[in-house]
């Protein structure tokens, strides 16, 4: 059983008739004192979607075990980044945290599908997919791993924009220095599009487009604004390349030592909060965008046509991280 310095906390604060939240505790009822206080990791901000939604986690817990869950939200990447985060997952010094399919298939290859570009044709789409049955035997496939899946959250969709000028077309893309993250599969996919891949820290970017280091980027629109980005690149082409969704996960050390009743609580509440981070992305995409259009940002649209000629240039990127999956890739796409 977990528990930590915060139910000594408490018990100092009752037994003073201090104040909690502004509210004195002395003459009211005890809170309930956690059998189990857990960890939680994230790595972005406070106001984040993703760290907005963990929050939301740990309060439905918190009150649908009547006090005796506690999940301690750590976020700005208190505990580490993705990768250091998962190993202490995997050997439970980590209790929850929010992971990124392109860290997380780096363990389970299976899930390299879900982050293939072009794939889907909108978000809507997307869910149907993880919401259904291939997400759910997505899932599955991490049953005998170390990580027990919770829920799908939202990432939003990755778009490139440029420093100079606009890309509408497949060729306008040659030559380009395009920073990625350090992931294998986005190096090959801009090497695969004619670009010029340049891995890159993500605080980096900014310099690196001021100075011409780099020709643009990719990402999506709360990025791109929450960093300033359109300051120095202002052409935003939505070809949304990549929809990257994020796992909501657990120690399966944890899971193991926890009553079937704080179980079904947990898995229960994963998925509500997941519902509730979407929304949230939705409406921090939609107030990223109308930002920095209103600074001056110029949005272009890449045609029907024309993306299905960049469909056509990754395929060698689909036979080298699916090459056998296809059954399952042909599936996704049939999802109406």
């Amino acid at each position: 059983v977990k528990k930590g310095i915060f139910c000594l906390c408490m018990t100092v604060l009752i037994l003073g008739g201090c104040t909690l939240g502004g509210v004195s505790l002395k003459g009211k009822e005890k809170l309930a004192e956690p059998d189990f206080v857990l960890t939680y990791a994230e790595n972005q901000a406070e106001d984040y979607p993703t760290t907005q939604g963990a929050y939301k986690f740990a309060e439905l817990v918190k009150e649908r075990t009547g006090g005796k869950v506690e999940i301690l939200v750590n976020a700005g990447g208190m505990l580490g980044d993705e990768r250091s985060v998962i190993e202490q997952i995997q050997f439970g010094g980590i209790d929850f945290a929010r992971m990124s399919i392109s860290t997380l298939a780096d363990i389970v290859p299976s899930l390299y599908i879900l982050e293939m570009p072009y794939l889907y044709r909108d978000s809507g789409h997307m869910w149907k997919v993880l919401d259904g049955e291939i997400g759910k035997q997505l899932m599955e496939t991490m049953d005998n791993t170390d990580i027990v899946p919770l829920s799908w959250y939202d990432a939003g969709a990755r778009s490139f924009y440029f420093r100079e000028r606009s890309v509408e077309t497949l060729e306008d893309l040659t030559g380009k220095k395009i920073r990625v993250p350090e992931s294998a599969l986005l190096i090959d996919l801009m090497r695969a599009l004619g670009a010029v891949p340049v891995p890159l820290a993500f605080d980096k970017v900014y310099s690196a487009l001021e100075t011409g280091q780099i020709d643009g980027a990719e990402n999506n629109w709360p990025s791109y604004d929450s960093m300033r980005h359109n300051e120095v690149a202002p052409y935003f082409v939505v070809d949304e390349h990549m929809r990257i969704p994020e796992l909501q996960m657990m120690s399966r050390s944890t899971w193991d030592i926890l009553p079937e009743e704080y179980q079904k609580v947990i898995v229960e509440c994963a998925r509500l909060s997941a519902n509730y981070e979407r929304s949230v992305w939705k409406e921090r995409v939609d107030i990223s965008r109308k930002r920095v259009i209103e600074e001056g940002c110029q949005e272009f649209l890449i045609s029907d046509e024309e993306k299905q000629k960049f469909l056509a240039a990754v395929a060698p990127v689909y036979e080298k991280y699916c090459g056998d999956q296809m059954d399952l890739l042909q599936k996704i796409r049939n999802v109406q």
